[in-house]
């Protein structure tokens, strides 16, 4: 069961890891292995109850529950179908195709590779310390995954946002125009209505400006971070090659919380540009 609590641990919250397990143990049922099991158990106590004078009417069921409990703690044990799970469970929630941006979705995509590969890394190395502590690793990489997954939305959101990408557009030549038809203007009326037309203009295109500014910075530090996760795989290819010491080893723990703190940071920045941002023309 260890070994299941080690893949969980990489899924990034209580509910997903639960998740996780109720898939796992769905699987070991529903397996051909559990079937069978079931199966052979039923004819055998329907048709064949005692097959010897002494055979207890309950020891058939009893053996099929036994060799059931055995399909199914080999399922929860075994890395691959935990693997399979997880990963399986990471691209639902973290599902690429409700990006359509297609640069972005395929920064997830290449996101959810590298979280594959780092899994199949750890699943292959030998069983012992060192596998035990690039489970420990990794276990922030989940979390880095919905950063990523989060921060590609929010760019597609913002690239498909029609107002704002209207008013990008022509927030410009709206200042330009009041401000020509300010010059003209000699009722002092007239003129105050087009300075407090013209404020909110410049207002408005200050907020786009930083909004924009704010998403190029964005779709930078996004390119970067899944750069640096293919970074990570890479060391922890290193690890299980054994050609990083244990000291740069520890580090990799440290240096996966911290980019998912950074990423946190960025997604928070880009909420606050985005929500002060004018919604309409």
């Amino acid at each position: 069961m260890a070994k299941q609590d080690n893949q969980l641990a990489t899924i990034p919250d209580r509910q997903l890891a639960k998740r996780a397990t109720r898939a796992t143990l769905g699987y070991a049922f529903f397996r051909p292995e559990s079937a069978l099991t079931i199966g052979i158990t039923a004819l055998l106590t329907w048709f064949l109850p005692q097959p010897f004078g002494w055979w207890p009417l309950w020891l058939w069921p009893a053996l099929g529950a036994v060799f059931e409990g055995l399909v199914v703690w080999t399922s929860i044990a075994d890395e691959k179908t935990a693997h399979k799970v997880a990963a399986k469970l990471l691209r639902e929630q973290y599902d690429p195709h409700d990006i359509k941006t297609k640069k972005y979705r395929s920064k997830v995509e290449q996101a959810l590779e590298y979280r594959d590969e780092i899994e199949k890394t750890i699943a292959t190395t030998p069983m012992g310390m060192l596998q035990t502590h690039l489970y420990q690793s990794s276990a922030g990489i989940a979390e880095w995954i919905g950063r990523i997954y989060d921060m590609a939305k929010r760019l597609d959101e913002y690239a498909r946002d029609e107002i704002i990408q209207r008013d990008t557009r022509s927030i410009q030549r709206n200042v330009n125009a009041l401000r020509i038809e300010l010059e003209g203007e000699r009722d002092p009326a007239v003129r105050a209505q087009i300075e407090t037309a013209l404020n909110a203009r410049r207002s408005h295109w200050k907020s786009l400006r930083a909004l924009q500014s704010n998403m190029e910075q964005a779709e930078f530090n996004l390119e970067e971070t899944v750069a640096a996760l293919g970074s990570v795989y890479s060391q922890f290819q290193l690890v299980r090659a054994k050609k990083l010491s244990a000291s740069q080893a520890k580090h990799l723990s440290a240096d996966i919380k911290a980019h998912a703190l950074r990423l946190q940071d960025i997604l928070d920045s880009m909420d606050r540009v985005y929500d002060t941002a004018p919604q309409n023309g």
